[in-house]
């Protein structure tokens, strides 16, 4: 059997966390397997899905780098296939018309209630041996029904959650098609998996109720069944239902928010699945372990403290140059002009085990590229006689030394002695001169990253003319 999984959101909105590490697992499962991942757009609720929310899951797919085999498919595409199945199963008997009106309907359920019964259909609609039906109205427009079996159970051995029976008297004949004829969820899911030869259904546990009368009508159309592998929800940080406050957000939010799509792949993998006691891992390893017995049936918790720490990890490990191009993206919608400043991947070196993430690798780096701005108060404190006596002996030396870090170290602490400073009351105000701030990594080589040029130059505006 070739495994093939497929990931199949609802343009209704963004694609969020659950939704992200929902296909991270399906993904990894068939490539695990050497199968193939599938991509489908589920848009028949055509009030609320956008082409915006389309774009969003795409930009995310591509973001976190889940590359799909086949798709993306589309179900509104798809609606010719969808009226010619429900065509073959009016035909066979597997499904039939049904003309109860919205009273009717509500009136049922109105009577189920007061007998505190389960609302549900009652069938009456259903062609059977001597039944005999009224003749049809022609103020209705019908709706088509799936004649569901009446007796046994419906069961499957979920690869997360262990066995789960329904009885199939609780399920009612459910729609597959609305009055106007256009096709219902559980009806198109059935069809496309079929259609796609879906061997493993990987989904929220949100789902479990749609499954017994999806396994019923893939029976009833002569499928196969896939295995089918239900996820707990993911809880936020204080324990209740993910909101926007912690994680349902837009995944590429967390771009915006200056996160690697490495560290939120590691996070997700680890939301609800482990391997041992590992907690940093590439995505090649998580392919090579991942399967579908360690995920834990009981709800995975967000912790926004965990997935910083990874990030900052995986920055430390990015290559500069990447690092680079990430930052000059966020200084320019900072309008930060860095075509005249120093190198920008040997000042990103500088401060990416600094930063959390790549907002504040940008903050940190901004510096460099703008005339610094200490504040009054550090200019009080730090930018004293003493200390402007001492930058102007620095500049004199700086002028002609060898411009390299060692040698520049050497040069500050020479000029702190020789004017009778301790290092630190030179080189925080040299630091508050070039940068506009009294922290800085080395300060040989944040001179070195700035070259000797920027150096003179901003240590002439802060000495006296």
């Amino acid at each position: 059997m070739t495994v093939r999984t497929r990931f199949a959101p609802s343009p209704t909105g963004f694609l969020h966390i659950g939704g992200a590490r929902t296909a991270l697992f399906a993904w990894a499962y068939a490539r695990r397997h050497g199968g193939s991942f599938i991509l489908r757009i589920e848009d028949t609720d055509v009030a609320r899905s956008t082409p915006e929310a389309v774009q969003a899951i795409l930009d995310g797919m591509q973001w976190l780098g889940l590359a799909h085999d086949e798709g993306p498919f589309y179900q509104m595409q798809r609606m010719d296939r969808y009226r010619q199945v429900i065509g073959e199963m009016l035909a066979a008997g597997s499904a039939y018309h049904c003309y109860m009106s919205k009273e009717e309907l509500d009136a049922l359920r109105a009577e189920q209630e007061a007998r505190k019964e389960k609302p549900r259909y009652d069938g009456r609609w259903r062609p059977e041996p001597g039944k005999i039906l009224p003749a049809p109205p022609t103020d209705v427009l019908p709706v088509v029904r799936f004649c569901n079996p009446k007796e046994g159970v419906v069961a499957w051995d979920d690869q997360v959650k262990g066995r789960i029976e329904f009885a199939n008297s609780e399920l009612d004949d459910f729609i597959i098609a609305r009055g106007d004829g256009t096709p219902t969820y559980n009806f198109c899911v059935v069809v496309d998996d079929r259609d796609m030869a879906i061997t493993h259904v990987i989904r929220g546990d949100d789902h479990v109720n749609n499954t017994p009368r999806q396994i019923n009508l893939l029976q009833a159309l002569g499928a196969a069944v896939p295995q089918y592998a239900h996820l707990s929800m993911i809880l936020g940080d204080d324990g209740q239902k993910l909101s926007k406050r912690h994680g349902a957000v837009s995944v590429m939010q967390y771009d915006d928010e200056g996160y690697l799509p490495e560290a939120v792949l590691n996070y997700l993998a680890r939301l609800g699945w482990s391997h041992g006691d590992e907690e940093v891992f590439s995505m090649e390893q998580f392919v090579r372990w991942f399967d579908l017995d360690h995920i834990t049936a009981s709800a995975a918790q967000f912790n926004t403290e965990k997935l910083n720490w990874l990030n900052a990890h995986y920055l430390k490990l990015a290559d500069p140059q990447r690092l680079a191009g990430e930052v000059a993206r966020r200084l320019a919608r900072q309008q930060v002009a860095i075509a005249d400043g120093p190198d920008l991947v040997r000042v990103v070196a500088l401060y990416r085990d600094r930063a959390g993430n790549l907002n504040e690798l940008a903050d940190a780096v901004h510096p460099f590229y703008a005339a610094p701005k200490p504040t009054a108060e550090m200019c009080s404190q730090h930018l004293t006689a003493a200390a402007l006596d001492g930058l102007d002996a620095l500049r004199g030396r700086l002028s002609a030394c060898d411009w390299q870090a060692p040698e520049l170290g050497k040069v500050v602490k020479e000029t702190a002695a020789a004017v009778g400073l301790k290092m630190p009351q030179l080189a925080i105000p040299l630091r508050v001169a070039l940068l506009g701030l009294p922290q800085s990594p080395g300060i040989d080589a944040v001179l070195e990253v700035l070259g000797r040029e920027r150096v003179l130059a901003r240590l002439a505006a802060v000495l006296p003319a």
